[in-house]
């Protein structure tokens, strides 16, 4: 192991207070929101939540992990797979945005989260304007839990809450992340 006989410079501190100065300095000329880094954190947790998804899925068909189970078995564990899905997607996501814009992590996380819910917003509206003749998955009459849609009510609002709660905590942490690798390389760029 190979050891370096480097002394701290009588200076260090000062430079110290440079580097946290230059940081200060840049945080308020680029700090704050940054809705572009915000929005391609949210394509990131949308495509990633896409292909885990698509992972349960397959896993389930493949090693049969609903076959036999009771609708009220199979929501739970699909509530379950949801929240997780959900969480990791925008963890990922807020990673993405927090490292995109190198400043105010858990703000663009949180930005992050607001973009996915204006989006599911705005889809919900559009649903509702247009009616069940564009409802292009009912046409399709894929397998479905053999529950009504009208008898769910408070399950769903549950699973709603805490989708997202999930979406919303994975968003912050995955900003804060994001940009403790900069603070990192702060730290390395600076150091004497």
């Amino acid at each position: 192991m190979a050891s370096t006989d480097r002394s701290a410079p009588e200076d260090a501190s000062a430079t110290s207070g440079v580097a946290r100065d230059a940081v200060a300095a840049q945080q308020s000329a680029f700090g704050g929101t940054a809705w572009g880094a915000a929005f391609f954190g949210w394509l990131s947790a949308t495509g990633l939540a896409v292909l885990l998804v698509a992972l349960v899925s397959a896993a389930d068909v493949a090693l049969g992990l609903t076959e036999g189970a009771s609708a009220g078995e199979m929501g739970l564990g699909g509530a379950v797979a949801l929240l997780v899905v959900l969480f990791l997607s925008y963890l990922a996501g807020g990673y993405v945005a927090g490292r995109m814009a190198r400043f105010t992590g858990f703000r663009q996380g949180l930005a992050v989260w607001l973009v996915g819910l204006v989006v599911v917003l705005l889809v919900s509206a559009a649903a509702a304007a247009l009616g069940s003749e564009y409802n292009v998955l009912a046409r399709l009459e894929l397998p479905r839990i053999p529950v009504e849609e009208g008898t769910a009510t408070t399950a769903g609002l549950v699973t709603l809450a805490a989708a997202a709660a999930a979406s919303l905590v994975g968003a912050l942490l995955g900003g804060g992340l994001g940009t403790r690798y900069h603070r990192k390389v702060d730290r390395a760029g600076f150091a004497v």
